[in-house]
């Protein structure tokens, strides 16, 4: 990491959206830095890995001490999980969803943010389209729409030193989490457009928002859906 590329720090780089971030940027030119509690695939470009859960406060707390030092330009928080609402989230009451993408969201930017340089800090959070209420998804739906807050809050506390902080929130997305067999109740359907999402779509968005071009956006969530809202949007105006 003493070469002249930026740093980016990603989370959730082992699979889905995370590892097609951290492909995209370093493709774009920045060095990235990689967190996951699963080892990347071997293609993936990191300068540097850190394994961590950061779906527990001890696991962030290593996170956090690892990161000591480090100067980032970027952080990208893709690191995520879908549960239902069911007896295993019941038995925290959805504490590791909130510690996962809140939490570690938190910790994380108030570590990096400090170091990042005036004017060209970015900050991105993944969500979910999810975050706008799903049935049965409660939990993690709150766990996700709890990121817009964090984002606006952290991006007023910013804004003076032009770093600016958003949230991306994909519609279904072609990742392992949306395959899981814990979503065998909600089978997924195409979207609008004819397809779901591909993660390099995501990423691409997350590339922009992290680019000197995207510098007068912040506090704002993306919401990229493949028309899901215009659908949306037309039944709600439907007669009943």
């Amino acid at each position: 990491m003493t070469g002249t590329a930026p740093l980016a720090v990603v989370t959730g780089v082992a699979s889905g959206i995370g590892h097609a971030v951290a492909k995209r940027l370093a493709a774009d030119g920045w060095s990235v830095l990689g967190l996951d509690i699963a080892a990347p695939p071997a293609d993936t470009p990191l300068v540097r890995m850190i394994r961590a859960d950061l779906a527990t406060v001890a696991g962030i707390d290593d996170a956090v001490a690892q990161l000591d030092g480090v100067t980032a330009s970027a952080f990208i928080h893709a690191a995520g999980i879908m549960r239902a609402d069911n007896a295993e989230t019941d038995a925290d009451a959805g504490v590791a969803l909130w510690t996962l993408h809140v939490g570690a969201a938190h910790r994380l930017s108030r570590a990096l943010i400090p170091g990042m340089p005036d004017g060209r800090g970015r900050v991105v959070f993944l969500s979910s389209r999810a975050a706008q209420g799903r049935p049965g998804r409660g939990y993690y739906a709150a766990s996700k729409a709890a990121l817009d807050g964090l984002a606006r809050s952290l991006a007023g506390e910013h804004v003076a030193r032009g770093i600016t902080v958003n949230v991306v929130a994909p519609a279904a997305t072609d990742t392992p989490q949306l395959r899981d067999p814990a979503r065998a109740d909600a089978p997924v359907r195409p979207l609008p457009f004819g397809r779901v999402i591909r993660p390099e779509e995501v990423a691409a968005t997350v590339a922009f928002l992290t680019s000197v071009d995207a510098g007068a956006i912040t506090g704002q969530t993306i919401t990229q859906c493949g028309g899901a809202s215009l659908v949306a949007s037309q039944s709600e105006r439907s007669p009943t």
